[in-house]
């Protein structure tokens, strides 16, 4: 039986981290890409698999053309778009050059990618795409994380609306994405950030992510809590749930 591949954007740390051990541990060949080529090679060196690096910098639009261009000829059954980061703090105090380069990975990288996964995908008659956004895209917004909050409702609305259009060509692809909430990661230290509420560790998230991807569910949230508070968040207005909102926020920033 031939072996099959699963690449992985954002693996030297966090989630892409966990899910190259996991698809590792299922036996798959695994292609990985970040921009810290030495954690890169550790993780490679680390596991029991055929394992490919290739380091990039995707905020670099030609660097998401060129990490396509390598997997033209390569079969991919499985492929996590996880590459992302956050901002916080008021919006008028932030780093400008910090929230375009947000928006060129959370965004623009996510698009690039996504596209041509799937377009690779359709050709080849197969194949699972899981984007990671964040519950924080299933909210209305996110003020005092304005930026990021924005990103992520683009990587939700946008996997909704492409999971519904290949729902209706009675496509063999299934796309997907993942909304956690608070993950112990190194997320918190980029975004200058403490979370308000208990973190789930990324091995958990991605446990749950697994699940939901074998239930074929759209939307992936794996922490049941969060769950909880995105069902309860449809029955407020906006002009309630974002002073709450609001006030989570302000509690992250670190001071």
């Amino acid at each position: 039986m031939k072996r099959k591949t699963a690449v992985i954007t954002g693996t030297t740390s966090g989630i892409g981290r966990e899910f190259a051990l996991a698809f590792a541990a299922k036996g798959y060949r695994l292609v990985l890409t970040g921009r810290r080529e030495e954690r890169l090679k550790d993780l490679a060196d680390s596991l029991q698999v055929p394992c490919r690096i290739w380091p990039a910098d995707l905020s670099v639009e030609e660097e998401c053309y060129d990490f396509l261009e390598k997997l033209k000829n390569m079969r991919v059954d499985a492929f996590i778009n996880n590459a992302g980061f956050g901002v916080c703090g008021s919006f008028t105090d932030t780093e400008l050059s910090k929230e375009v380069s947000l928006m060129e990975v959370n965004v623009r990288a996510m698009h690039i990618l996504f596209k041509g996964m799937l377009q690779k995908m359709e050709k080849q008659g197969f194949g699972t795409i899981l984007n990671v956004g964040s519950a924080a895209g299933l909210l209305p917004a996110g003020p005092h994380m304005a930026a990021y909050y924005a990103s992520k409702s683009y990587v939700v609305s946008l996997t909704r609306a492409v999971a519904r259009e290949l729902k209706e060509a009675q496509s063999p692809v299934y796309v997907a994405v993942l909304c956690p909430g608070p993950v112990d990661t190194e997320f918190n230290a980029r975004a200058n950030v403490v979370f308000a509420m208990k973190g789930i560790s990324p091995g958990y998230c991605v446990r749950e992510a697994f699940r939901g991807m074998k239930k074929r569910r759209t939307v992936i949230i794996p922490s049941p809590l969060v769950r909880i508070g995105t069902l309860g968040q449809r029955l407020l207005p906006s002009a309630v749930l974002l002073p709450v909102i609001s006030r989570q926020q302000r509690r992250k920033v670190v001071r």
